[in-house]
C-alpha cells in the first residue's frame, strides 16, 4: 500500500484520513479552502469573509514555505522538503477601510524594549512611545455606524495553506510536559468542593456548609426545589457496558464526573469514561449525548478520541481516550503555588506557541461546521512536546439554533447570548485563553469581563505591541471586526511569536533570517539619510487567487497615466484591478481616481485594508504625513503580525514628529526579519542622532552586516558620526579603520581620511602626542599626522574634478605640510 508522507517540515509522520498521523496537518489540498457560514441565534448572527491568497511554488522556483530559503527541485524544496504547490504564510482575510487624521485612537502598546542601544530612554514606562496615542482610520464596524444596523461580515475558514503543527513553531522552545501515571491522577476522595455547587435548574448556590455542619452534595434546592445530586454514580470495579473497569475519579468538570476505566478487551489500555454531573440536568444531559455525537465525527490528532458510548444502570457514559499530561490551567496553578501563591503567567512565547499548536484543531472543527463553544486553558492537555484539545461538550453544528449554549464568563464573546455561537465567538474565546495564559488576568469576569486591560497599565502590552493588537483585534467587541478565519489568526499569531522571540533575545539581538510573507514584497531600498519615499515601501503582493491575476501579469506598462487607462480596459474589475489602478494613480499624481477606487473597494467589503495602504501610501506621497499614520495604523491593527505596515508607520511617525514611536517600530522590524534590517537600522540611526543618542545611533549602523549592499553607506555614515563625535583619537581611528573592507567609494573614503587626520592633528597639537596609536596608517604624533594629512589632501585633489576645488586641496596640501632641513 502507498503511503503519502507528511509535507510539513521537519515532520516524519504520513497522511491518514486526510490528516497527518503525527502533527495532524491536513493532506495538501486539491482546491481552494472550504468556507463556512457561521451560526447565529438571530438573523442579526455574525458573518465574516477572508478571501485568502494561495502561494504556489514551481519547479525551479523559489520554496512558498515561508521563512524557507530553498528552491523547487524534483517537486520537492531543497531546503525544508516542502512539495510544489500551495504552503503556508498569512491570510489577508481581515480587512480595513481609510479615514482622515481626526478620527479617535484604538488602544496599542509599544514594544517597550527597555534597556542599551535599542530602546529609547525612559519613554516606554511613561506610556509615551506607545502607538495608541495615534490616530486611527476607520475600518469595519467604525464604517457602519450611525447606519442603524448591525456590522455584518461572512465568515469562511479560509485556506488550509497555513496549517502546520510543531510546538514552538521552530522558534522558540516550550519545555516538554511531563506524561502523568493515570494511577496517580485519580482522586483519593472524589467530591465536588462546595463552591462549585450550584442547582441544576435555578443557578443557586446549593449543598453549602451552614452553621459548621458540612453541605449535602445531593437534596432539594431551597430556591427553587429541584432536585441536585453531586454523588459518582460509578465506584472502582464497576464494571460499564460489560468491558470498562472503573479505576476511579480524575476530576469533575462542568457537564460530568470524569472516571478512569481500564478497557478490559483491548490490553487494558486506559480509558476516560464521563457522566453527567447531575442526571437531573436536562441541557447537561443533552449535552453530554451530543458531545458523544459530534467526537464520534471527529477525527484529529489534535482532538481527543472517542472510542465508544456505554450505558451502565440506565446511565450513560462517553469513552475516550486517556490524555496523559496536564491542562494548562493546571499548569498555570503549579507556577502560582511554587511562587509562593502569586500569579505567574506563562513566559509570552511559550504561551503563544500553545495557541499556535491548538489552532489547527479549530481549523478543522470550523472546516466541518462545527463550534466548539468553550474554549478556556482548562480544555487544552500539553502532553509531551504536543497538545490536545479536550472537552467537547459545548460543541455545536453552526446551523443548530435551538441547542443549549455552554459557555465560560470571561472567555465567552459578549455576542453570544444574543445572537449565538460562530467562528467569530471562537475566535474570541481563543484570544480570551492567550490573555488568561499571558497576563495577571484579575477582573476578567468583573471589570475585563468584555475588554483588555489599558495598555498603560499592562506591561506586557507595552513590552510586545504585536501581541496587544493580535488580542485586540481577536476580541474586538464587534464580531465582524475579528480575525475572519482561524488560518488567519494563526498566520498573524505566528508574525506575533517571531517578533516575541526577537524581543526576548535582548537589545543586541538583530535577525539572521528573512521570514516570507504572501501579503508583502520585502523591502528593496536602504536610505541612510532620509526616511523612505513612498514608493520604496514593501509593495502589496497580488493575490494569485484574484480572477484577474494572470491578467494583471501581463499589463506591462511603465508610464502611470498610460498604466491607468490599460488597467480601466479590464474585463473585470476585481480588488486587484482596483488596487493595481490606486498605484499607479499616485505614480501618475491623480488624486482623483486614487480616491475613486479606495472608495470602492471600501463600498464593497469596509474591511479591506489594502484600501487603507494604498490611501496611507497617497497621503505619504502627498506630504501628509499626519494622516497617512492614521492610514497605516488601521492597517497595523489588522495584520499585526506583518512588519510592513510597521515600518510604514515608522516612516511616518519619523516624518511627523512621533520619534519615540518611530524608533519603537524600526526596533521590531530590525529584530525579526534581516530583509528589514538596512531600512530599520538606518531609521534608528537618525531617530537616535536626532536627539543626542550618538551611543544609539552606532549601535543602529553596526547592525548592517557585510551582507547588504547598504553596509558600504552604513559604514560611510557611522565614520562621518565618529569623526564629528570629538570623542578624541581612539574615535578618529576607529572612524577610518572602520571602512576598511567595505564598499565605500574612493572619494567619501578619501573625505573621511583628511576629515579624521585633520580633527586628530588639532588634537594631538592642543594634548600631545599619543605614541603607539595609530590613524589611517600615521602614527599619532604632529610630524607623522602632517605627512598623512598632507597625503591624504593630494589623493582627495586627485579624485575632484572642479579645478578651483582641486587647487585649493593642493594648496590646503602644501599649508599642513610639516618643515624639513632639506
Amino acid at each position: 500500500m502507498t503511503t503519502q508522507a507528511c509535507a510539513e517540515p521537519g515532520c516524519t509522520g504520513t497522511i491518514e484520513d486526510g490528516y497527518c498521523n503525527v502533527c495532524g496537518t491536513p493532506a495538501a489540498p486539491s482546491g481552494g479552502g472550504a468556507t463556512v457560514r457561521s451560526a447565529a441565534a438571530t438573523p442579526a448572527g455574525v458573518a465574516a469573509e477572508a478571501a485568502a491568497p494561495v502561494p504556489t511554488s514551481v519547479e525551479g522556483g523559489p520554496c512558498a514555505q515561508p521563512g524557507c530559503t530553498g528552491t523547487i527541485e524534483d517537486g520537492y524544496c531543497n531546503v525544508c522538503g516542502t512539495p510544489a504547490g500551495p504552503s503556508g504564510g498569512t491570510t489577508s482575510g481581515a480587512t480595513t477601510q481609510n479615514g482622515t487624521s481626526g478620527l479617535g485612537t484604538s488602544g496599542l502598546g509599544t514594544a517597550g524594549l527597555g534597556t542599551a542601544a535599542l530602546s529609547p530612554m525612559g519613554e516606554a514606562a511613561t506610556g509615551r512611545t506607545s502607538s495608541a496615542r495615534l490616530a486611527t482610520s476607520a475600518l469595519g464596524s467604525a464604517r457602519t455606524k450611525g447606519s442603524g444596523t448591525r456590522a455584518t461580515r461572512r465568515v469562511g475558514t479560509g485556506s488550509t495553506r497555513l496549517r502546520g503543527h510543531r510546538l514552538g513553531a521552530g522558534l522558540t522552545t516550550v519545555p516538554p510536559a511531563p506524561v502523568t501515571d493515570p494511577l496517580q491522577a485519580v482522586m483519593p476522595t472524589p467530591e465536588l468542593a462546595e463552591g462549585k455547587r450550584y442547582c441544576p435548574t435555578c443557578g443557586e448556590p446549593v449543598g453549602r456548609s451552614r452553621d459548621g455542619v458540612p453541605g449535602r452534595t445531593a437534596g432539594f434546592c431551597a430556591h427553587c426545589g429541584s432536585r441536585y445530586d453531586f454523588t459518582p454514580t460509578l465506584n472502582p470495579g464497576d464494571l460499564v457496558g460489560g468491558q470498562y473497569e472503573v479505576v476511579g475519579c480524575l476530576a469533575h468538570g462542568g457537564l460530568g464526573w470524569i472516571y478512569l476505566a481500564r478497557d478490559r478487551n483491548v490490553n487494558g489500555r486506559w480509558v476516560v469514561l464521563k457522566g453527567l454531573l447531575n442526571a437531573g440536568d436536562k441541557d447537561a444531559y443533552e449535552a453530554a449525548v451530543a458531545e458523544r455525537q459530534f467526537l464520534a465525527e471527529v477525527e484529529h490528532p489534535l482532538i481527543v478520541e472517542i472510542y465508544n458510548f456505554a450505558l451502565h444502570e440506565g446511565a450513560g457514559y462517553t469513552v475516550m481516550e486517556y490524555v496523559g499530561g496536564r491542562s494548562l490551567k493546571q499548569l498555570l496553578q503549579a507556577r502560582r503555588e511554587s511562587n509562593n501563591g502569586v500569579n505567574d503567567p506563562f513566559p509570552v512565547d511559550q504561551a503563544v506557541a500553545y495557541m499556535l499548536e491548538v489552532l489547527p484543531a479549530f481549523s478543522y472543527l470550523h472546516d466541518h461546521d462545527l463550534l466548539y463553544c468553550d474554549f478556556k486553558p482548562d480544555n487544552i492537555i500539553a502532553q509531551g512536546d504536543g497538545v490536545k484539545l479536550i472537552d467537547l461538550g459545548g460543541v455545536r453544528r453552526a446551523d443548530d439554533l435551538t441547542s443549549a449554549i455552554f459557555g465560560t464568563a470571561g472567555y465567552q464573546a459578549p455576542e453570544v447570548p444574543e445572537v449565538g455561537p460562530s467562528v467569530a465567538s471562537d475566535i474570541y474565546t481563543l484570544g480570551r485563553t492567550l490573555a488568561s495564559l499571558v497576563l495577571d488576568f484579575r477582573g476578567n469576569t468583573t471589570t475585563y469581563v468584555a475588554s483588555l486591560p489599558p495598555v498603560a497599565e499592562t506591561p506586557v502590552f507595552q513590552k510586545y505591541d504585536s501581541l496587544y493588537r493580535w488580542l485586540a483585534k481577536a476580541c474586538a467587541p464587534e464580531p465582524a471586526d475579528r480575525f475572519a478565519t482561524v488560518d488567519e489568526a494563526r498566520g498573524q499569531l505566528l508574525g506575533v511569536l517571531r517578533e516575541v522571540v526577537a524581543t526576548d533575545a535582548g537589545p543586541d539581538h538583530s535577525a539572521t533570517t528573512s521570514a516570507a510573507s504572501v501579503l508583502f514584497e520585502p523591502p528593496l531600498a536602504d536610505e541612510a539619510d532620509h526616511p523612505l519615499a513612498w514608493e520604496q515601501l514593501p509593495s502589496l503582493r497580488i493575490d494569485p487567487a484574484d480572477p484577474m491575476a494572470s491578467w494583471l501579469a501581463g499589463v506591462n506598462v511603465a508610464d502611470p497615466a498610460a498604466r491607468v487607462a490599460a488597467l480601466a480596459r479590464a474585463p473585470e474589475h476585481t480588488v486587484e484591478v482596483r488596487l493595481a489602478t490606486a498605484r499607479a494613480a499616485i505614480e501618475a499624481g491623480d488624486d482623483a481616481r486614487l480616491q475613486l477606487e479606495v472608495a470602492a473597494i471600501l463600498e464593497e467589503d469596509p474591511w479591506e485594508w489594502r484600501a487603507a495602504w494604498m490611501e496611507g501610501l497617497h497621503l505619504l506621497a502627498s506630504g501628509d504625513a499626519t494622516s497617512a499614520r492614521a492610514s497605516f495604523n488601521a492597517v497595523y491593527g489588522q495584520v499585526p503580525g506583518e512588519l510592513a505596515p510597521k515600518l510604514a508607520l515608522a516612516t511616518a511617525c519619523e516624518l511627523s514628529g512621533e520619534p519615540g514611536i518611530a524608533e519603537q517600530l524600526y526596533v521590531i522590524c530590525a529584530r525579526s526579519d534581516a530583509n528589514y534590517i538596512g531600512p530599520a537600522a538606518f531609521g534608528l540611526a537618525r531617530v537616535r542622532s536626532a536627539r543626542g543618542d550618538h551611543d544609539g545611533a552606532l549601535t543602529a549602523l553596526d547592525l548592517v552586516g557585510p551582507t547588504r549592499r547598504s553596509y558600504g553607506d552604513a559604514r560611510l555614515q557611522r565614520a562621518r558620526m565618529l569623526v564629528g563625535s570629538g570623542r578624541g583619537l581612539e574615535a578618529l581611528a576607529d572612524a577610518v579603520s572602520g571602512l576598511d573592507g567595505a564598499p565605500v567609494p574612493d572619494r567619501p573614503r578619501t573625505e573621511v581620511t583628511v576629515d579624521a587626520l585633520s580633527a586628530a592633528l588639532d588634537v594631538v597639537v592642543e594634548k600631545g602626542a599619543r605614541p603607539g596609536l595609530r590613524l589611517a596608517g600615521a602614527e599619532a604624533t604632529e610630524p607623522a599626522l602632517r605627512d598623512g594629512l598632507e597625503a591624504a589632501l593630494r589623493d582627495l585633489a586627485r579624485l575632484t574634478d572642479d579645478r578651483g576645488e582641486r587647487i585649493a586641496l593642493v594648496d590646503r596640501a602644501n599649508s599642513v605640510r610639516r618643515w624639513t632641513l632639506r
